[in-house]
C-alpha cells in the first residue's frame, strides 16, 4: 500500500504541476505575442496554444478524481458528523461503518459504469475537441479514480472496524518541517 500511497500522491502533485504550467505557457505566450518586438512577436504569434485550455480541463478532472481518493484515505474528504457524533458510541461505530460502506458502494458502482461508458466510447473514433486526443482516455479518469476512491473507502472501513479509528489530518502539519520541541516552535 505504501506504493500506492506514493504513487498517487505524485500522480496528484504531478497533475497540478503540469496544470500549472500548461496555464503559465498560455499567459506568458498570449500576453508576450502584444510586445511590438518584431521578431519575438512573429515567433510567438506562429506557436499555437489553443490546446492549453482544453488540456488544463482535463488534467484537473484527473487531478480531482485521484484528489478525492486521497482525501479519503487522509481523513480530508468533507464529512458532515454532527448528528453521528451525538449518537451512542455503539450506534456511533455502526452509523460511521454504514457510511463508509456506502460511499464504497456508491463509488465502486460509478467506477462500473464508468468503465463500461469507457469500453463503449473507445469502440468509436470520437475525439476531443482541439487536441483531438482519443475521448476514451479523457474519460479514463472517471473508472480508475472511482475505484481507487472505493478502494480507499474499504481500506479505511477495514481500519475502522479493526480498531476504531478514522483517518485525522492535522491542518497544522506541514510535511518536511520538523518541529522545534525544545522551543515548541517549527
Amino acid at each position: 500500500m505504501k506504493i500506492l500511497d506514493h504513487l498517487e500522491e505524485w500522480l496528484i502533485a504531478f497533475l497540478m504541476a503540469a496544470a500549472t504550467l500548461v496555464i503559465f505557457i498560455a499567459v506568458v505566450h498570449r500576453y508576450a505575442s502584444g510586445f511590438a518586438v518584431p521578431v519575438l512577436q512573429d515567433l510567438l504569434l506562429r506557436i499555437d496554444t489553443s490546446w492549453a485550455q482544453e488540456l488544463t480541463i482535463y488534467l484537473f478532472v484527473w487531478m480531482a478524481k485521484f484528489g478525492a481518493a486521497y482525501g479519503v484515505r487522509t481523513g480530508i474528504h468533507v464529512g458532515v458528523d454532527v448528528l453521528v457524533n451525538r449518537l451512542p458510541t455503539p450506534l456511533q461505530r455502526r452509523c460511521i461503518l454504514f457510511g463508509l460502506l456506502s460511499g464504497a458502494l456508491f463509488t465502486g458502482v460509478i467506477a462500473v459504469l464508468g468503465a463500461d461508458f469507457v469500453i463503449e466510447r473507445s469502440a468509436t473514433s470520437s475525439t476531443s475537441e482541439v487536441m483531438e486526443v482519443p475521448i476514451w482516455v479523457v474519460y479514463l479518469a472517471i473508472p480508475l479514480g472511482s475505484a481507487l476512491m472505493c478502494a480507499r473507502f474499504l481500506q479505511v472501513a477495514w481500519q475502522f472496524s479493526r480498531g476504531g479509528e478514522l483517518p485525522t489530518h492535522d491542518h497544522s502539519h506541514v510535511e518536511g518541517l520538523a518541529k522545534d520541541t525544545a522551543e515548541g516552535r517549527q
